[in-house]
């Protein structure tokens, strides 16, 4: 006994003689908001535990840094287990977790990797800003994390498109704060065919992962609070600036100069800043006067979040983001060094994109949440290809969004919690008749999208998630009930079977919207789906899907489908007939394991076995461009730690799609004349070799005396393999050549927090 309290007098004393720093927490219930009191909060790892006082919060001071578990035990709340947390001296860890009140029935553990929980029951994933800095070749973009997830695949490793269960990239929805914005990305034109800019993809996220909070990634039968989005929804969320403490962060690499800096603005009221500014590193070489082979890439950003609580009226947010990139092409001049048709033209490409906003969020009655949104986004692409003073090739879309969102959300008597609200958005396009600086089309659509959405209040044995959305879109004056429900039941406590099913809609808002009916897409998606826990750091689940789309296209005469995507653009008016009653669709299943970071090693593998299919104008179903068939993904890593803090991982993914599918080309002579053209009376009947890369990344976090710093390499592509990207005729070689994505990519980054 002597032994054990004596070893209880040194601890605090090893703590404050390691590298230490501060755990903030707050805990707030799921549904109202309200803070919780008398929780339980421990560190297995250290022996740590403390009880959440009146206000919800629990702090600890001198932590040793390093990986960590937080273990959190409420009375009607059950216990949660906070995994994946990884405490650096640089900064403090702040988290903001809500809690779900539980049955006394239910004996199962929730464990996450993060702070809040997920919107929907299944078909939903968390991505955490800790995840996206320690999986490999994210390029520190959370839209490159989630091509390790079943049922993603990649479209090109130039760019950050995805196609979510066969759909096309287009079906995408990027949100920011509860609301719908226009594309976030640089470089919109990266990987796509023919260098034109793409709807929702690019090059890199303008937004920094510095800023990010959590963030949702939803690939199907999404909850009745989201609307307008077929494919899958990227939810992002910023995160407050530290309220009490000034801390920076210098980050240097490949992707770029990366600045950021957080800290009070006012510590007696808990108001806070967090800033970043980011420039290409391609750019800097580039003002250096480095040549990249007659191109010049260049972007930069600014990110902005003020947040400012107060005791009464709730807590205040204003936010903003703005970047610019550019690809400036000018061929060699020596004539006899050009290799393909790209070499006889200057090409220029440029884009601007940035958004304003506002949140506010309020607690009622100590019973209610009231929060509201107001974001203006606005982008802008245009590229260029010349010669001379001739335009040869010429491409400009504007889009603005004006989008609103408030919702109202509590308790509704003991047994069920409720969530009711309206997301408005005013969608402006412009955009330039294809190869034409002249002549420009615009038009606009107004969005309404009121919605109910009620759930157990309790998480049970039984839980459910029953909703409905009534959208309105302006444009074609079309309005539809969509009903949204999902539930899951425990079989026995590690075992959990799910369903959902949603109706959903889309309308198209680009220049293919000039071809189309100005209807939107639709489709009902159904899921089911089980989950066995094997135990709390290690899951296993099967999903199983069935998306049916309609209010599509049918293209008379012609094998094409709005699912297949950029072919569209070569057509005019009255080259097709609509016909609402056609149909697609998407249906697969999915197999997945995952392992949490614990004892230094983590785990993702997955196999999705899919189709997508449309169908035709002589009523057969057809494989769509994205139905690669599979995808096989395998992720993980091992981590190292020493008692000082420093850390070294291996991290690790292999990545396997079955091939994209394509139009054949043909190309004719007649008399001394080369006719060139996609087989558009056939489907598409070229597919692709299958795609397969592997990437690799090793890290070394130091901890210092000030902060700490990180240096890492990234190899995307360790193999060099040339996988295939497109098709194309090339009028420079007169024959038809294959487009490879990208080789090895090595990453060198470095980075200072303190």
């Amino acid at each position: 006994m002597k032994l054990l309290a004596l070893l209880s007098l040194l601890f605090p004393l090893q703590l404050l003689a390691q590298n230490t720093q501060t755990i903030k927490i707050q805990l707030r219930d799921e549904i109202n908001g309200q803070a919780i009191s008398g929780a339980t909060v421990s560190i297995p790892k250290y022996q740590l535990q403390s009880v959440s006082d009146d206000q919800g919060s629990v702090r600890w001071d001198g932590v040793p840094v390093g990986r960590l578990e937080i273990e959190i035990s409420a009375l009607n709340y059950g216990k949660k287990i906070l995994k994946e947390l990884l405490l650096e001296k640089s900064k403090q860890l702040i988290l903001d977790v809500e809690l779900q009140q539980v049955s006394r029935e239910l004996h199962a553990v929730t464990v996450s990797s993060a702070g809040n929980t997920i919107p929907a029951l299944l078909s939903a994933e968390k991505i955490t800003s800790e995840q996206i800095f320690r999986y490999p070749a994210t390029f520190f973009d959370p839209a490159r994390l989630t091509m390790t997830l079943p049922g993603v695949a990649n479209t090109n490793d130039q760019a950050n498109n995805v196609s979510v269960r066969g759909n096309n990239p287009s079906y995408i929805q990027w949100r920011l704060e509860g609301v719908e914005i226009v594309n976030p990305n640089h470089l919109s034109n990266a990987g796509t065919f023919a260098d034109k800019p793409a709807a929702v993809g690019g090059g890199t996220n303008i937004l920094s992962a510095q800023m990010l909070g959590n963030m949702n990634f939803l690939s199907g039968a999404f909850p009745s609070s989201y609307g307008n989005a077929l494919g899958g929804i990227f939810d992002m969320n910023l995160r407050a600036g530290n309220a009490e403490k000034y801390q920076h962060v210098v980050q240097v690499g490949l992707i770029g100069v990366d600045l950021s800096s957080e800290g009070p603005i006012n510590k007696r009221k808990g108001s806070s800043y967090l800033v970043n500014y980011r420039y290409s590193f391609t750019g800097l070489l580039g003002l250096a006067g480095v040549n990249f082979g007659g191109e010049k890439i260049d972007f930069q950003d600014l990110s902005l979040y003020l947040n400012f609580p107060s005791k009464r009226a709730g807590t205040f947010s204003f936010f903003g983001m703005g970047g610019v990139s550019s690809n400036i092409f000018a061929p060699d001049a020596d004539s006899t060094k050009w290799e393909s048709a790209k070499d006889l033209n200057n090409i220029d490409f440029n884009a601007r994109m940035g958004l304003v906003g506002a949140k506010h969020q309020v607690r009622l009655w100590n019973k209610y949440q009231w929060k509201t949104v107001v974001v203006n986004s606005s982008s802008e692409d245009l590229r260029n290809a010349y010669t001379g003073n001739q335009n040869v090739d010429y491409d400009y879309a504007a889009k603005n969004y004006l989008s609103f969102s408030t919702s109202f959300s509590g308790d509704l008597y003991k047994w069920w919690a409720f969530q009711f609200g309206v997301n408005l958005s005013h969608q402006f396009t412009k955009f330039n008749y294809i190869d034409s600086g002249e002549l420009f089309y615009s038009y606009d659509n107004l969005q309404v999208q009121p919605y109910v959405r009620v759930s157990n209040r309790k998480s049970d044995r039984f839980n459910y998630n029953v909703g409905i959305m009534f959208p309105y879109y302006s444009l074609s004056q079309s309005q539809y009930a969509e009903p949204r429900l999902s539930a899951s039941y425990y079989l026995l406590p590690k075992h959990q079977v799910k369903v959902a099913y949603g109706l959903h809609s889309q309308v198209v808002n680009s220049r293919v919207g000039l071809y189309l009916p100005n209807k939107p897409s639709r489709s009902h998606h159904f899921t089911l789906g089980y989950q066995y826990d094997i135990d709390q750091k290690q899951s296993v689940s099967v999903e199983a899907y069935y998306q049916s789309m309609f209010n599509l296209t049918r293209f008379d005469s012609l094998y094409m489908s709005v699912m297949n995507g950029y072919e569209l653009g070569d057509f005019r008016g009255g080259y097709f007939l609509p016909n609402q009653k056609n149909q697609g669709r998407n249906y697969g299943i999915e197999f997945s394991y995952k392992r949490y970071l614990e004892n230094g090693f983590f785990a993702l593998a997955n196999a999705t076995f899919y189709k997508s299919q449309f169908k035709a104008f002589d009523g057969k179903f057809y494989d769509s461009r994205y139905s690669g068939d599979y995808i096989y993904n395998i992720t993980g890593g091992k981590e190292w730690e020493t008692n000082k803090g420093k850390i070294v991982g291996l991290n690790t993914r292999v990545n396997w799609v079955g091939g994209f599918r394509d139009y054949f080309i043909d190309v004719t002579q007649d008399n001394g004349v080369t006719y060139v053209g996609w087989r558009l009376d056939q489907p598409l009947t070229v597919k692709y070799d299958d795609y397969f890369r592997v990437d690799l990344r090793a890290y070394i976090k130091t901890t210092k005396k000030k902060g700490s710093e990180t240096i890492s390499l990234d190899l995307q592509n360790l193999t060099g393999r040339e996988n295939v990207g497109y098709n194309y005729f090339d009028i420079f070689t007169g024959k038809i050549e294959q487009k490879k994505q990208l080789g090895l990519v090595p990453m060198l980054n470095y980075r200072w927090e303190f």
